[in-house]
């Protein structure tokens, strides 16, 4: 299967002004990802790049701007900076927090260790400038200027990333060899040009994987196939449930495309747990619709205008809807009664679990499309099924 960025461990350097986190992040990476100068604050927003990294591998490197950025009165800049910043941390996967041997740790470097743990990230705490001023500490030495311990660094980053890899799938431990899937793939107005998005590609390579066949088609052909072919499963478009449940027989095990993300990103209880919100629901409630992916906004689209759509037929309340797309998703979820999510293809798994987090932390109820859409249609058990 394809490694995408999102799958990609994410590894993000944070410390304060002029500690040389982007001097760093270059020797690390052996490139001129960041900007680098001797004026603090050069760093403003947060660059990212995907590589390979040795002895790493496939990996997303993520440099930040200073954490003691904005500390001056009414500096509003550099307080964006510092929240732009924190944002970070919701999708990383190891921290590297880097801190200036000649300064010694700051209020802001434990105040940044102190997320870290709370937010259970593994970290390394690296003393920098080793080549001024030689730190007599516990933590790892490092000089960007010479290189003096990157290597170091770099073997003990793969060491942790190794040590919290699991080996995940979509599908493919559902499936034997000869297995039948159908993929029900409906190409609409709201269909992205000339590809099949995410989570069909990766459903699509594991049958293969696990040289299983599959049968991609769209709803109006499905009958059709399923005269010919006796699938072990059909895994469909959410938003295609409501035709596609009354064409797949009982007996054949019906799912959907966000469902399985749900569970591949380790969070289907979680998401689960919303859906009887729904029927709770009433006149004046705010439900927040936040997609990961950035695509642009079609006029029958899934997120802005199908699920608002169905949420009013079905409830047949007058319900306030509120959107987010991409990196975008509110600190402050209080006003809300419900959450509907994508399947979260379009950001790693560490993002989706901080949004589902604050979402719980908040008691707010937060639920998958998938889920959501089954649910709607009254065979949210029979979607589940997979995973029994």
């Amino acid at each position: 299967m394809q490694i995408t960025k999102y799958q990609r461990p994410h590894i993000s350097f944070f410390g304060c002004t002029n500690s040389g986190k982007s001097s760093l992040v270059n020797a690390v990476t052996n490139q001129n990802l960041s900007v680098v100068s001797d004026i603090k604050g050069t760093t403003t927003d947060p660059v990212e790049k995907s590589m390979e990294l040795l002895p790493i591998g496939p990996v997303v490197i993520i440099d930040t701007a200073g954490i003691n950025d904005g500390l001056k009165e009414n500096d509003k800049l550099g307080k964006l900076r510092v929240e732009k910043t924190k944002q970070i941390l919701d999708k990383t996967d190891v921290a590297v927090l880097v801190i200036d041997s000649v300064i010694g740790m700051q209020d802001e470097d434990k105040s940044f260790i102190d997320e870290f743990n709370k937010r259970n990230i593994p970290y390394l705490i690296v003393f920098n400038k080793n080549d001024i001023k030689t730190s007599k500490n516990k933590y790892l030495k490092v000089s960007a200027k010479t290189g003096f311990g990157v290597n170091e660094l770099k073997n003990k980053l793969a060491l942790i990333i190794n040590e919290n890899k699991k080996e995940k799938y979509i599908i493919k431990d559902k499936l034997n060899n000869g297995d039948i899937v159908i993929l029900v793939i409906p190409i609409d107005e709201s269909a992205p040009k000339g590809r099949i998005i995410l989570p069909q590609q990766n459903v699509l390579r594991e049958c293969l994987d696990a040289h299983a066949s599959a049968i991609c088609t769209q709803p109006e052909e499905l009958a059709a196939i399923l005269e010919t072919v006796n699938p072990k499963y059909v895994i469909t478009d959410s938003q295609a449930f409501n035709q596609v449940k009354d064409i797949v027989p009982d007996n054949i095990i019906l799912t959907s495309f966000s469902i399985l993300m749900a569970n591949y990103r380790g969070k289907l209880n979680e998401l689960l747990s919303g859906t009887s919100k729904i029927s709770e629901l009433k006149d004046g409630d705010k439900i927040l619709i936040s997609e990961g992916c950035t695509h642009h906004r079609q006029c029958n689209d899934i997120g802005t205008v199908k699920f608002p759509k169905w949420i009013k037929e079905y409830t047949g309340k007058n319900i306030e809807f509120e959107f987010t797309q991409g990196g975008e998703f509110p600190q402050d979820l209080s006003k809300y009664s419900l959450i509907i999510h994508c399947g979260g293809c379009m950001i790693n798994e560490q993002e989706m679990k901080s949004r589902t987090n604050r979402a719980s932390e908040q008691n707010i109820p937060i639920v998958n499309y998938g889920m959501a859409i089954a649910y709607m249609n009254g065979i949210l058990e029979r979607a589940l099924e997979i995973f029994k």
